[in-house]
């Protein structure tokens, strides 16, 4: 399965960065950590993925807690407000060693102590001189100081309106751009660590913004900010990132009163934070494929989760309990990965769609008692679209959505009417047979409203929150605006700045 795609600028980057990277296992105690290796230790490929897994949430360009910064060994070396972080050669004499070591150790903040061996690893590099062997075509020097330069468009894997309306965020390589809504400018850009930004999200007050993304096989990282006090997002903050993964997140999504933040990861969890602390509060194991999409019950009791497993499940969110394979549980009937899902606004109903290209309806919450090869939860089918969906919304009061599919050469996004169906009766009465045949006269039913032409493969959308305007964006990095009534294009441009001297050898 070919997951979201991704900056062309960060394939050229990560090309030569895992050329020569190595990192560590699941397992904290795995060989990055090993203390008898007769070869020095090395502080990019041993000691740089500790501090990115645990430290540099809270040490980074964007949010330098204690003035220190762990993004680079310039930045390690130098150290923060309490003076050097370590003196090559006398890890005894080194600051680092007395906050992460000991019984109760002061780093990382509200988190797991470092495994001993990790400690052991970083005191050995210390011993043995400290030195930088970081290549250089893998020095990351962006910041917000030092923005991304772009020589062509990145793939446009996420985007979000505002709750008002006025904003729609737009994912970049190691940044999320902040754009006025009708396409006239940029407002902010948010850099973070991350260099794959998969899925933003608005809070539900507009406050808030969260990010996930990460470097693959490295880290996930979940990010959230914050415009000021003012209300500017021209000068929004990094209020909190946490690295949570050895792998990329997906499928951001805030609870309805916007306490919570649940997403998914590569290495097949979906996990449930509060905001703005990143406490956590619920990981599901279940999934046996990656989760790539969650969204909340109404009433945010509930966790709905989709992964490569081509599995919907709920979960109960204060104890990580499973309630239900919301699809059918019979071999065969689901076909593929699913890789987005949201909740209608007003009703517990959600739709779904992934690899198969078609999006399908389903009641949260299983009304009638599972039989062998039932599929109750299923309201209806919808059309299908070329390739595999990436991307769907419903607009504000759920009575359309849209949606977007690549087949990797080309690809489609459409607008269709969603129908009003009773979640608490549908598919109660009659057999099995039945129950299929009601299905399939419901998913007869004329829902397309308009074809969005001249997109090219499509990896995300947006309903604009008045319900007048979608946004499209894929593979091509253009962001394009339609007008939702007519499926008419308004406007179309390239998020990010082109170096055009760059770009022209």
């Amino acid at each position: 399965m070919r997951l979201p795609a991704y900056s062309q600028i960060s394939c050229m980057f990560l090309a030569c960065l895992f050329s020569v990277v190595g990192h560590l296992n699941a397992d904290e105690k795995g060989d990055a950590a090993k203390t008898d290796d007769p070869k020095p230790a090395s502080f990019y490929r041993q000691v740089r993925p500790i501090l990115q897994r645990h430290c540099v949430g809270c040490h980074q360009p964007a949010k330098r807690g204690g003035k220190l910064m762990l993004t680079t060994f310039e930045g390690f070396n130098q150290g923060g407000e309490n003076g050097n972080s370590f003196t090559p050669g006398k890890p005894d004499e080194s600051l680092v060693l007395d906050y992460i070591s000991g019984e109760k150790p002061e780093m990382p903040r509200d988190a797991k102590p470092l495994a001993k061996e990790q400690v052991a690893l970083i005191a050995r590099w210390i011993k043995e001189g400290a030195k930088d062997d970081t290549p250089e075509a893998a020095k990351d020097t962006i910041t917000a100081a030092n923005p991304p330069k772009y020589v062509r468009p990145p793939v446009v894997t996420a985007l979000a309106y505002s709750p008002d309306g006025k904003l729609l965020a737009v994912s970049g390589f190691h940044e999320t751009l902040l754009h006025k809504a009708d396409g006239s400018g940029i407002v902010g850009r948010l850099v973070g660590t991350a260099h794959r930004i998969e899925s933003v999200a608005f809070s539900p007050d507009g406050k808030l913004l969260a990010v996930v993304g990460g470097n693959p096989s490295l880290f996930g990282e979940v990010q959230l900010w914050a415009r000021s006090q003012a209300g500017a997002w021209e000068r929004a903050k990094l209020v909190g990132s946490k690295t949570l993964t050895f792998d990329v997140c997906y499928g951001v999504s805030f609870s309805p009163d916007g306490k919570l933040l649940a997403f998914g990861a590569a290495d097949n969890k979906a996990r449930v934070v509060t905001v703005p602390e990143f406490k956590p509060i619920m990981r599901f194991d279940a999934h046996t494929g990656y989760v790539l999409g969650t969204t909340f019950s109404l009433k945010g009791d509930h966790l709905i989760s989709v992964s490569r497993d081509q599995s919907m499940k709920l979960i109960i969110v204060k104890n990580a309990q499973l309630v239900d394979n919301i699809t059918s549980i019979t071999p065969g009937a689901l076909k593929g990965p699913l890789m987005s899902v949201q909740r209608h606004p007003l009703k517990e109903q959600v739709l779904v769609a992934g690899e198969n290209g078609q999006p399908k309806l389903f009641k949260i919450f299983r009304t009638r008692k599972r039989i062998i090869g039932d599929d109750f939860n299923l309201i209806r089918n919808y059309d299908k679209l070329p390739g595999r969906i990436y991307s769907l919304q419903f607009n504000k009061d759920g009575s359309r959505f849209v949606v977007g599919s690549s087949t990797a050469k080309d690809g489609t996004a459409r607008i269709y009417t969603t129908g009003v169906y009773d979640e608490k009766t549908t598919n109660n009465a009659g057999g099995l047979g039945q129950t299929f045949q009601a299905i399939a006269a419901r998913s007869k039913e004329k829902a397309l409203l308009h074809e969005l032409q001249g997109t090219g493969p499509v990896f995300a959308v947006a309903y604009r929150p008045d319900g007048q305007q979608v946004a499209v964006g894929g593979f091509d990095g253009k962001i394009r605006l339609f007008d939702a009534n007519t499926g008419k294009l308004v406007k179309a441009f390239v998020p990010v700045k082109i170096t055009a001297a760059t770009a022209a050898r």
